[in-house]
């Protein structure tokens, strides 16, 4: 099927389903910030608790992505996807009968796992379906679908916690979750003609040449600490700071949560409509980076300081986020588009491990601080000033000169 000739009918088949998976994806990742609260509550979590709780989906998600990236060369987006959505429907089942720690903990891994390949598949399948100059504009359509993902866990999700409870949200999400793997397996395209004959020994071994590469260790850092940075604040922290530091409500806070996220979206949507004229100027995926990393350092600066109204910061750090996705091309202009499945997936479990560190340690950070008599307050700003220490670590290595590869 040609999508040029066809666009109506390819967007329906191929870009639909991919962009509603990261849609869930992203809903899924985030909707403890919200639910944090009746958690901690019903559970009698400590700050540590909360934070392995809702950091395991990062590390279920991270260690999937090796094998995912094998998967999808190996046999397509669509039969990975629609198999893998299956046990994110079972997990969010499981989660929603859950009743101590640690079911809840195997359940909220289970469903990291199940839904590690909403974004990969879908950028597989658009290097599959469209032609390269879409590439970009196709990346930013669907990382505004995880943007809106990342809406309705907020605002949206508070209002609807009253009416059906966090186990009833948890049920509406499995249905949805087998109602989508459905429409995976019933709508895209086959993909067997597309899939790699490379020997699974080959395979593995460009893998760990990926690994040692000078060219993706350059990358590592950023997308460890600035998208894994951003994404565990996004999915847990940012709530407690707006509570504890600003001082907000829940609700308040959730609707703060709203504003980070539509940032978030208007800066997906604004590289989705104008990325491929930027990119005829000369504008490159670093350059996005170096930017938009750059600029977000100084806003997380006038947050942890209290700089300025707060409101206005919270959305442009949503919208400085849109650099985050520019880390998979920058990335893979370095190596042969033979391997953009194992070179993508790298780079998203570098990530999704910083997402688990970053969300763990900092709840283990606030628990050694408190023992230590400091308040919740001062607590959250000193691990989110380590935390940017370590994000300007990261930032000098995108300005080495590198060389493509062809």
């Amino acid at each position: 099927m040609s999508v040029s000739q066809r666009p109506t009918t390819s967007w329906l088949m191929i870009f639909l389903p991919f962009a509603l998976g990261y849609y869930l994806s992203y809903l899924l990742r985030t909707v403890n910030a919200v639910i944090s609260p009746d958690l901690t509550a019903d559970l009698g979590l400590s700050a540590s608790d909360l934070g392995l709780l809702t950091s395991v989906y990062f590390l279920t998600f991270g260690i999937a992505q090796i094998p995912l990236g094998i998967a999808l060369d190996r046999y397509g987006p669509k039969r990975v996807l629609g198999t893998l959505l299956l046990l994110a429907a079972a997990g969010s089942a499981a989660f929603a009968l859950g009743e101590t720690r640690s079911q809840l903990t195997l359940a909220r891994g289970l469903i990291g796992f199940g839904v590690s390949a909403c974004l990969m598949a879908g950028l597989k399948g658009f290097a599959l379906w469209y032609p390269p100059e879409r590439q970009s504009s196709m990346t930013g359509f669907i990382m505004a679908a995880g943007a809106l993902g990342a809406l309705t866990a907020s605002t949206p999700m508070e209002a609807l916690l009253p009416v059906l409870g966090w186990r009833g949200v948890f049920w509406l999400i499995a249905g949805l979750s087998l109602a989508l793997s459905l429409a995976v397996f019933n709508t895209l395209p086959g993909d067997a003609a597309h899939t790699s004959n490379e020997s699974l020994g080959q395979t593995l071994k460009s893998v760990a040449q990926i690994f040692l590469s000078p060219a993706f260790l350059r990358f590592a850092g950023s997308a460890t600490f600035f998208t894994g940075g951003f994404m565990a604040m996004q999915s847990l922290w940012a709530i407690p700071w707006l509570m504890q530091v600003n001082g907000f409500s829940i609700s308040h806070a959730a609707q703060y949560l709203m504003i980070l996220n539509l940032g978030m979206l208007t800066g997906q949507l604004s590289i989705g409509l104008f990325g491929t004229r930027l990119s005829q100027r000369g504008i490159t995926p670093l350059n996005f980076m170096q930017f938009g990393y750059g600029t977000m350092l100084v806003v997380q600066l006038l947050i942890l300081t209290q700089t300025g109204p707060a409101l206005p910061l919270w959305f442009m750090l949503g919208i400085l986020s849109a650099a985050n996705a520019q880390t998979y091309i920058a990335t893979a202009t370095q190596f042969p588009k033979s391997a953009f499945g194992r070179v993508s997936t790298a780079i998203n479990l570098m990530a999704f491990a910083g997402a688990f560190i970053v969300q763990w340690g900092m709840g283990i950070a606030l628990d050694i601080l408190q023992f230590h008599e400091y308040s919740m307050v001062i607590a959250l700003k000193i691990a989110f000033a380590g935390l940017i220490a370590i994000q300007v670590l990261c930032y000098v290595p995108l300005f080495m000169k590198n060389k493509p590869r062809q």
